[in-house]
């Protein structure tokens, strides 16, 4: 979401750190043009006005006009502004003092609150938690059998409110309540605007039901008007915490960076994916890294440690002792990294360089491929690569839907990765090595 307003930053931080020295006169046209880029990205005019006013007075101070690292003193002030403006620390949701934690998912139509809702049920029942979801959204045709839906396909019971949403959400709690639940979640009507009918039926649901807490689901997309409609939910309804959906999108993100300062609400939970399995934590220090265009290596770390099977890594890194490592090894590492997600979602947990070597050269497209022509070949052509001949080659090529000239790349690349693996004794080396190569392909 964030690649253009990140490309403007890398530009800017670049002419910056080529004077040897920082003036007044170099850092206020350097926040002149940080100004536009995050107006130009949406972001909130008042937000960007209190940014460059704090970024301005620290920048100015006689420690960085004096240092010999003027540049990057000044990478480090907008690094540490951008994490206020984001909320300085994770906020993860509260539980209740005895189940089960009620959470309310609110907001409107096509914000994804409905998805969001099947999400949070997975990574709770993915944490051995017990997780009922309520379906209370009776405005939106179908809205109700979507959730059952979601619920059914994650593992976790889903109750149908009848006409009156607030009556089916206590009957929601009271099931749950007697089933011993751990949470419940509450999928609430939603409309394409908001309206007093919809806020009064919200009001007297919270009033009733007394949520442990009550989530506000944005589209990161919608732009400066999720600040209107989080502003006007949070005085209605007073909100505990965001929620943005959709931020793996292509929109300018100033949504994401206006919100939290506007509002004072904590943004505590980001989509990053169709997939159920795609709900984050929202981290602000490291969302402000990736905005800087030096990438999350801690949560590509903790994305690799939940795809990586450790007793496949440990056989893999003894077999790279004794210089074993073969196409089959390497079938089965780019099997575990599909399990990582998406691969435009980890190139932009990379730092900015590197991400785009893997735009450029490591594809989603391009991972299909390799795939196939792996599975194209035989278990003895994938233990043995020596002995794929032209003959074998022309089988792969057709069999993977790839040409001869393909696979002969392919095996020149892992002929070059095999060498660099038998040199490579330590694991965690290996797997920083790998992904790597692996944007090679």
């Amino acid at each position: 979401m964030f690649n253009q307003l990140t490309e403007k930053f890398g530009v800017i931080f670049k002419k910056l750190s080529g004077r040897g020295k920082l003036t007044e006169e170099n850092v206020r046209e350097a926040l002149a043009e940080v100004r536009r880029a995050l107006l130009e990205a949406d972001v909130n005019y008042k937000v960007v006005k209190d940014f460059l006013a704090d970024v301005e007075t620290k920048a100015l101070g006689a420690e960085v006009l004096s240092s010999i690292q003027p540049g990057q003193l000044f990478v480090k002030i907008v690094y540490d502004s951008l994490v206020e403006l984001l909320g300085k620390n994770a906020e993860l949701i509260k539980t209740a003092g005895a189940p089960p934690t009620m959470i309310m998912a609110v907001g409107l139509q096509g914000s994804g609150k409905t998805t969001f809702c099947g999400k949070l049920a997975l990574q709770y029942k993915n944490k051995g938690k017990r997780v009922w979801l309520a379906a209370c959204d009776t405005q939106r045709p179908a809205a109700r059998e979507q959730l059952k839906i979601l619920g059914d396909s994650v593992g976790v019971k889903t109750h149908l409110a009848g006409e009156d949403a607030v009556a089916g959400a206590l009957e929601a709690r009271q099931r749950s309540l007697e089933d011993g639940a751990d949470f419940l979640i509450i999928d609430t009507a939603g409309r394409l605007h908001i309206d007093e009918e919809l806020m009064n039926e919200l009001a007297k649901m919270k009033t009733k039901l007394k949520p442990t807490e009550i989530l506000l689901v944005l589209d990161a997309m919608t732009g400066q008007d999720a600040v209107n409609v989080a502003t006007q939910f949070h005085q209605k309804l007073g909100l505990d915490g965001l929620v943005l959906t959709k931020l793996d999108g292509d929109a300018r993100g100033g949504a994401a960076l206006s919100v939290r300062k506007v509002t004072g609400v904590p943004i505590k939970l980001a989509g990053v994916g169709e997939k159920l399995a795609d709900l984050e934590p929202f981290y602000p220090d490291r969302m402000a890294s990736r905005i800087l265009g030096m990438g999350d290596i801690v949560g590509l770390v903790e994305k690799a440690q939940e795809a990586f099977s450790q007793e496949k890594a440990e056989e893999l890194a003894e077999r790279l002792r004794k210089k074993s490592f073969t196409l089959e090894d390497f079938r089965q590492q780019l099997l575990e990294v599909k399990k990582m997600g998406p691969l435009d979602s980890l190139a932009g947990k990379l730092p900015a360089a590197f991400s785009r070597g893997m735009e450029a050269g490591f594809d989603e497209n391009g991972l299909k491929h390799t795939e196939a022509m792996l599975s194209s070949m035989t278990p003895t052509e994938r233990e043995k690569p020596h002995i794929i001949d032209g003959s074998r080659r022309r089988r792969i090529a057709k069999g993977s839907g790839t040409s001869v000239q393909e696979v002969n790349q392919l095996l020149r690349q892992f002929e070059q990765m095999a060498k660099m693996m038998k040199s490579v004794s330590k694991m965690g080396k290996f797997k920083a090595d790998l992904l790597g190569r692996l944007g090679r392909f």
